[in-house]
């Protein structure tokens, strides 16, 4: 008589059991964690505009007229309206556009360019993201965990 070598069903199945399991446990740690890095993502978005726009100032004596404005295609020319400060998917991340790290950021500009606001709001709420953003020419980053940020709400420790 000859053994059969191999696995029984019992013994699959088992297997794909545990392999759920841990499944089961591992997917939401991961989706966390790459909410948590898309919110790290926004907030040095918003630390690189602010410092470009600082650049912006001193070449052309204003802020910019939008976020566009703070970019340019490669290769780059430097020109008031391809300041090449910022990489061009964050100068093109506009709720019209595709966004950046799960986010999409707007750019409001003062009269006269002296001043400048800035927000970065998820593309995907509580997929993408869970906060959303604001800054201005202060530098102060400031959160809102359940609506659009604004210059009232708390700043970034």
């Amino acid at each position: 008589m000859r053994k059969q070598k191999g696995f029984s069903l019992i013994e699959l199945l088992i297997v794909v059991a545990i392999i759920l399991i841990i499944a089961a446990i591992a997917i939401p740690n991961l989706l966390k964690a790459r909410i948590a890095a898309n919110q790290a993502s926004a907030v040095g978005s918003l630390r690189t505009i602010v410092t470009s726009e600082v650049g912006y100032q001193s070449s052309y004596g204003t802020y910019s007229t939008d976020l566009k404005s703070l970019g340019g295609s490669q290769p780059c020319t430097s020109t008031s309206t391809t300041a090449c400060l910022i990489d061009q998917n964050l100068a093109t991340a506009t709720a019209a556009t595709t966004p950046k790290s799960g986010y999409y950021f707007g750019y409001t500009s003062a009269t006269g360019n002296t001043a400048f606001t800035v927000t970065a709001e998820p593309a995907a709420p509580g997929q993408s993201g869970d906060m959303h953003y604001f800054t201005d020419n202060s530098g102060v980053i400031r959160f809102n965990p359940s609506t659009k940020a604004q210059v009232s709400d708390p700043a970034l420790q």
